[in-house]
């Protein structure tokens, strides 16, 4: 599996300094929103070509749930401009289009074709991921709509090879989005422990992330900036547990949530995930995992333990007692 090259922030970003003259770049394709001008982030971009002499060409012609032809503009732009290096700072849109633009870089981007990637393999690609939830900075997966229909893309050419993890970002992030974001890492490691597909590296990565969560929750609620570094780093480790279990029901039932009540992704994973997992408790003899139920009570003691849950060790009567954080928002009406 590619290995990711983690970046800290200080003050004048020094770290991003160093990888962007490591590997070269000159030119710079900025995936990002408009409003990162208003971040510290934003004005260190600025500064690039005074410092530095890298080129920066801004490239935000893209929306929520990504078209393919924004992949095709950034396309355009990337080899119109001779662009050789990609950075994206914003959500899981941003993050997608980036993955997207790389991925098939090399195409005509005016007959994009979806089923044949062309990577530009060595181009550097950084990641600045503004919210604590997604994970996207950490997965080989990417999502853009074409003619309508959701095309799901893999492929580890779609994985940054550096992420910055910034906690200046997540400042001006409203509160109903910084639950929502911290429910949506939360579920990731929930669902990754328990996945078909799970591994000891993934349970490994979906531990580190829940105990870095439920350590780092109150101070990440009150916005403090310890809280915000400590969530961003358990975001990305529980989308390195999801880059190899890959979601499960509980994500795939929760677009229907966000389409009909117009909520947020991680506020509908909650409360799918919330009704799954008593379910699967009271019904284990249900399990299809070939490893069987033995081992299905096994991973919920594991999880009741890393979640510092009381537990019983009876198989059938085994629970947790706190199944998932108290969810402070209810449902809006449709």
């Amino acid at each position: 599996m590619k290995k990711q090259r983690i970046l800290q922030a200080d003050e004048h970003y020094t770290e991003v300094d160093a990888y962007l003259r490591d590997q070269g770049v000159s030119c710079l394709l900025l995936v990002c929103n408009p409003w990162i001008s208003r971040l510290r982030i934003g004005k260190y971009l600025d500064s690039l070509t005074q410092r530095l002499g890298i080129r920066v060409v801004p490239f935000s012609d893209f929306c929520p749930n990504p078209q393919v032809e924004s992949v095709s503009k950034g396309i355009e732009l990337l080899q119109g401009k001779h662009c050789d290096g990609i950075a994206v700072i914003g959500g899981g849109s941003a993050i997608d289009v980036a993955k997207c633009i790389r991925l098939y870089g090399r195409q005509n981007p005016a007959g994009l074709d979806l089923l044949q990637p062309a990577p530009i393999e060595e181009l550097p690609f950084l990641a600045v991921p503004t919210t604590a939830g997604t994970g996207s900075e950490a997965t080989r997966y990417a999502v853009v709509y074409a003619a309508g229909e959701k095309q799901s893309i893999t492929s580890e050419q779609c994985i940054p090879d550096a992420v910055l993890l910034d906690a200046s970002v997540l400042k001006t992030l409203p509160e109903y989005q910084r639950h929502a974001t911290m429910m949506d890492a939360f579920c990731h490691a929930v669902e990754a422990f328990r996945s078909l597909n799970a591994t000891q590296k993934s349970e490994a990565y979906a531990r580190q992330a829940l105990t870095r969560i439920l350590e780092s929750m109150d101070s990440y609620l009150r916005n403090e900036d310890q809280g915000n570094t400590q969530m961003l780093h358990a975001a990305n480790l529980a989308g390195k547990a999801i880059n190899i279990t890959q979601t499960t029901a509980g994500h795939a039932m929760c677009y229907k949530l966000t389409s009909l009540y117009g909520i947020a992704h991680g506020h509908a994973a909650a409360l799918c995930v919330r009704q799954l997992w008593p379910f699967m408790l009271a019904n284990p003899e249900r399990c299809i995992d070939p490893r069987g139920e033995a081992y299905l009570h096994d991973v919920f003691v594991r999880l009741a333990e890393t979640m510092k849950c009381p537990i019983r060790r009876n198989r059938r009567q085994s629970y947790l007692a706190r199944l998932l954080i108290g969810w402070r928002y209810q449902l809006p009406k449709p």
